[in-house]
């Protein structure tokens, strides 16, 4: 029967799995916990093809507890009642260790069916999730297990996979395999941080490639073919969506052109040209704003000639824009200002409309008494005249403050000038 590659390299124990250093490399919390024998319920967050189901795997045989695996995406709750009439018989005499697969995708009453026998100790929990636990695990599941959070597997690990792989399939094939340079690497590149993915290419390249007087010679244009280019990891559903754009504007924000490029590189590199637009329109006025205020304009500019261009040239639009926001001078002054404002609306202090500023453009009006002491600014000398425009209620609010920038404080200075002429 076929196994396929991926799963007759798997892991058998700690010292084999590639990656996750900071957990379960040596002194690692979570291989301590393992090392100690009592396993709490826990959650693997992290993305595809990164050993969490092959570890899940390794606890179990260290442990000598009975593993069932479950999907969420396929079981039911009737799955999980056949793993419970199975506890405290022979079938699992020293309780059951369960791994669910893509928990995010069991509702909260298939969530909570488990909750009396993990607080018993009959099942141990392990499930695993590709999406962040704090939006898509039910506090009770969360309250009752530890999260830790596995990372892409870097490229030189993942080349450690890749030349086992390599290894097995000759062993399995009983042929011997020739490596052209830079095969390896590629190979290691291309997956994306996912070692899954770097052993079914391997796979696939060892089918495909003839031999030849015994020896199978695995070329790199066959590589380049056969490996998705995957490089940057990237859903735009997921976790990394939020991640990459939130990363992108905190390097706008943080005025880092070289990692304003790199992300926008990676948004671009997923497809994803709208988000980086819409990001840069949002950072032009939250952190450029009233400091360089043309600003504002040449992003829009740029992100409309994107969308007209398409890619691969709107990437030099793009580029233009992000370069732009991430050296302009920066002022938040917009940001708080409209925040202030918006908060004491939101609290209630709203206050009557000022007479001489109610709408007066219609007959009747002077006899409501609108608009009948207005001041029009541009009748007065410096198209200035001190007036209330406020409401009663908030004729002391300040909500606006300048930046240290040139510009607004070149405005701030223009204004007092005339300001005071008028005292």
């Amino acid at each position: 029967m076929y196994k396929p590659l991926a799963d007759r390299i798997r892991p058998a124990s700690l010292d084999e799995v590639v990656g996750q250093e900071h957990i379960i490399g040596p002194g690692g919390v979570l291989r301590r916990i393992i090392e100690s024998g009592q396993i709490p319920n826990m959650i693997f967050y992290g993305p595809s093809g990164i050993g969490k189901t092959t570890l899940a795997q390794i606890i179990a045989n260290q442990t000598s507890r009975r593993l069932y695996k479950l999907n969420a995406t396929t079981a039911g709750t009737s799955d999980i009642k056949a793993i419970i009439s199975e506890l405290d018989t022979l079938l699992a005499p020293n309780g059951a260790l369960l791994y669910l697969d893509e928990i995010q995708y069991f509702n909260k009453k298939q969530q909570q069916s488990l909750l009396e026998f993990i607080e018993s100790g009959r099942i141990t929990l392990i499930a695993s999730t590709t999406e962040n636990p704090y939006f898509y695990v039910y506090n009770a599941i969360l309250s009752r297990s530890t999260i830790f959070e596995f990372k892409p597997v870097s490229p030189s690990d993942v080349a450690q996979a890749v030349r086992r792989a390599f290894q097995i399939c000759a062993r399995d094939e009983k042929q011997k395999i020739q490596l052209e340079e830079g095969v390896v690497d590629h190979v290691a590149l291309s997956c994306g941080g996912d070692v899954r993915k770097a052993i079914n290419a391997v796979e696939l390249l060892c089918m495909s490639s003839p031999a030849e007087d015994g020896v199978k010679n695995i070329r790199l244009e066959d590589a380049v073919l056969l490996t998705q280019k995957s490089s940057a990891r990237y859903d735009r559903d997921g976790d990394s969506h939020y991640d990459i754009l939130s990363a992108f504007h905190k390097s706008l924000r943080g005025s880092d052109p070289d990692a304003v490029l790199h992300y926008l590189a990676r948004l671009l590199a997923g497809g994803d040209m709208a988000s980086a637009c819409r990001r840069m329109l949002c950072a032009v006025s939250e952190d450029v704003g009233l400091a360089y205020p043309q600003a504002v304009a040449i992003v829009k500019a740029c992100c409309d000639s994107a969308m007209q261009l398409g890619m691969p040239e709107a990437r030099l639009p793009l580029a233009q824009a992000a370069l732009l926001s991430a050296t302009a001078p920066t002022s938040n002054s917009v940001v708080t200002a409209i925040d202030a404002a918006m908060s004491d609306v939101n609290d209630g202090s709203w206050g009557d409309v000022p007479d001489h500023l109610k709408d007066s453009h219609y007959s009747s009006a002077e006899k409501l008494g609108r608009g009948l002491t207005y001041k029009y600014p541009h009748s007065f000398s410096g198209n200035y005249v001190e007036q209330q425009y406020l409401p009663d209620k908030l004729k002391n609010a300040r909500y606006y403050k300048e930046g240290v920038n040139k510009a607004e404080q070149q405005a701030k200075e223009y204004w007092s000038k005339i300001k005071s002429q008028k005292k």
